[in-house]
């Protein structure tokens, strides 16, 4: 088991040396085309947090109410919970289309179901309409949300990965502020269309996915995998060396790519959903994701957005539109700490991010907790406004890593053979954990209310503890060295293309130096 900051030399002197330091995101045209590529990708992430705010804001609206005939019961709940059923639909099928027709196929499939849920949403006359045109985009979204950020890791300039990789779960904020905003705007409009455009304008992202998604480059891990070397190579190099195929940075990505791929193609071990359990590595690499998964929905965020309202009613703040606007500059707030760490997840490492995460959520949340029982216990007003400064003192040390890094580390620690089917299992726990947020928070919290806190400030105490115990730093490597770090078969082939790669190159520069009329 590997438990501290391990071996990451070996990564950054491999692959860091072969990079062109002139060649910067802001100073090269062909990765200023690439990155703008990449946001049609990411915009996948906005769409999930806008729809995850829209039935929020819509459920707050009379006019809807009205048209609706104010679900309540189990109509209510069936409202909420359709779109993750839909999810949970579309995960079976989600890595073999990733796998089988590629990433970005997958992508433009997922943005028509979503097309045809926003539409259906928009125009629906009745709540059956309504209910499945929420079916629909949470079908849709699972497809495209397997595939977006498996294309956006493997396609991705090796030095701007793992900022690029992390901004996509951080972009669930951003479709959050705007559904929000949008909502609040719109709720002034008399009749149904206060309902109806914000319902409309979920479908921006796909729109821009379903005509855009074609001239996304294909991940050249897919084309390696179905064969297709040569367009693969070509790939690297327009992108990663301005077409430059004998680049040594783009023969040490092909390589690598080509090594880890055959070895996983040739090793029976490493196929199928057994697979994922079939070695250590594997197993290591299953429990490290599917604790993340979890801990994501599972450390006390789920309780803090249920319990605001109550907070806010606690202390005098009545007014829906003053609750919205707490709740608004909340969002703003998430969105801004998310942004930042993504940004430090190669100068901070990813152990660093995961234990201060949860170290500070562990704090803010025991002094959330204990500030609570202050109220109940005593109606301290000053108690009730300090559980919201240390809700969001809390969230700015949620969003440090488990907003960030819960998807770039649980890709980047998966080998190709197992991404798709490993990212799914990924998005099926983080289902499973929202179902029991939804169905047993409540329950708890009437029953036993703040004390209900506690259990989660003994179980962010257990967070810690796995996290310090079982996170691999993977800090300054390529995904194939990160995945290698888990099997040693694999880093053998890994270092063996890297020999080969280095041979060539001495090979150039002999050649070079024998002739007289280059200077060397």
């Amino acid at each position: 088991m590997a438990v501290g900051p391990v071996a990451t030399a070996t990564g950054a002197d491999n692959f860091m040396q072969f990079v062109d330091p002139n060649r910067k995101w802001y100073n090269n045209r062909r990765l200023i085309t690439l990155h703008a590529w990449l946001v049609l990708l990411l915009i996948t992430s906005s769409t999930n947090g806008y729809d995850g705010s829209l039935m929020n804001s819509l459920q707050s609206m009379q006019q809807w109410k009205d048209f609706f005939n104010d679900p309540q019961g189990g109509t209510l709940g069936l409202l909420n919970a359709i779109q993750n059923i839909g999810s949970l639909a579309g995960y079976p099928f989600a890595p073999y289309l990733s796998d089988g027709i590629g990433r970005r196929p997958t992508i433009w499939l997922g943005a028509i179901c979503m097309l045809a849920g926003a539409a259906l949403q928009t125009a629906c006359m009745n709540i059956h309409q309504f209910i499945g045109a929420r079916f629909l985009l949470g079908f849709g979204l699972s497809i495209a949300s397997n595939a977006a950020p498996m294309l956006v890791t493997e396609v991705s300039y090796p030095v701007y990965r793992p900022q690029l990789t992390s901004l996509y779960n951080t972009l669930w904020y951003s479709g959050n502020i705007i559904a929000s905003w949008t909502a609040y705007g719109t709720e002034h409009i008399k009749g149904e269309w206060s309902w109806r455009i914000p319902s409309l304008l979920q479908a921006t992202p796909s729109v821009f996915q379903f005509f855009l998604i074609w001239f996304v480059p294909e991940s050249p891990r897919w084309l390696v995998s179905k064969g297709k070397d040569s367009q693969a190579l070509r790939t690297l190099a327009y992108y990663h060396a301005d077409g430059d195929e004998q680049d040594p940075l783009v023969q040490y990505e092909f390589e690598e790519i080509k090594a880890a791929i055959r070895l996983d193609q040739e090793t029976q071990k490493n196929v199928g959903w057994k697979a994922l359990i079939a070695t250590k590595g594997n197993r290591k690499r299953m429990g490290i994701i599917i604790a993340i998964a979890w801990f994501s929905q599972w450390s006390g965020n789920g309780l803090v957005s249920y319990y605001l309202n109550k907070v806010f009613d606690t202390i005098g703040i009545t007014d829906h539109s003053i609750q919205l606007l707490i709740t608004g500059i909340l969002a703003i707030w998430n969105l801004f700490w998310a942004v930042f760490a993504s940004f430090q997840v190669d100068r901070w490492g990813r152990r660093f991010l995961f234990l201060t995460s949860a170290a500070g959520m562990l704090l803010f949340f025991t002094l959330q907790t204990i500030c609570s029982a202050q109220y109940a216990l005593h109606k301290t007003e000053s108690a009730a406004h300090a559980v919201i400064a240390f809700i969001f003192l809390f969230y700015a040390f949620y969003d440090l890593a488990f907003t960030p890094l819960i998807v770039s580390y649980t890709l980047e620690i998966l080998p190709y053979s197992l991404r798709a089917k490993g990212f799914n299992v990924f998005n099926l726990t983080i289902s499973i954990a929202l179902i029991f947020n939804q169905y047993v928070n409540p329950i708890a919290l009437e029953n036993i209310g703040w004390k209900y806190y506690i259990v989660y400030c003994a179980w962010i105490a257990f967070e810690l503890v796995f996290l310090y115990f079982f996170v691999v730093e993977t800090q300054n490597r390529t995904l194939e060295e990160t995945a290698a770090l888990f099997d040693g078969e694999e880093l053998g082939a890994i270092q063996q293309a890297h020999a080969r790669v280095a041979e060539v190159r001495h090979e150039d520069y002999d050649e070079k130096s024998s002739d007289p009329g280059v200077k060397v």
